[in-house]
């Protein structure tokens, strides 16, 4: 069995995420609701936690659209911290200017 990427594996969570959204927030607003009976509310909570783990949101993790690095991840460029460094010292990345790193 080949073995796949944590990029790979990221992109697989992305879509699984993407296709329980719609249910696993159906199950949370049932469990949340004071007012429904405790059984109900019960078996809601089975229900989500039988889903599969990777379909939570909370397990996407944010990576570098260039290396795929998960460290030192900059949300508002989509990249790590070396590869903006290295963008930036080619001239890559309009408005960045090289300072004296």
């Amino acid at each position: 069995m080949a073995k796949t990427s944590s990029v790979e594996k990221n992109n697989k969570r992305r879509k699984m995420v993407a296709n329980a959204a719609a249910k696993r927030k159906a199950l949370k607003a049932i469990i949340m609701d004071q007012s429904l009976p405790l059984e109900e509310r019960f078996r809601a909570q089975l229900k989500l936690s039988a889903m599969p783990r990777n379909g939570a949101r909370t397990r996407i993790r944010n990576r570098c659209e260039v290396t795929g690095r998960p460290r030192a991840f900059y949300r508002k460029l989509g990249m790590s911290r070396i590869a903006l460094r290295e963008l930036g010292s080619l001239g890559m990345i309009p408005g960045l200017v090289k300072s004296s790193w």
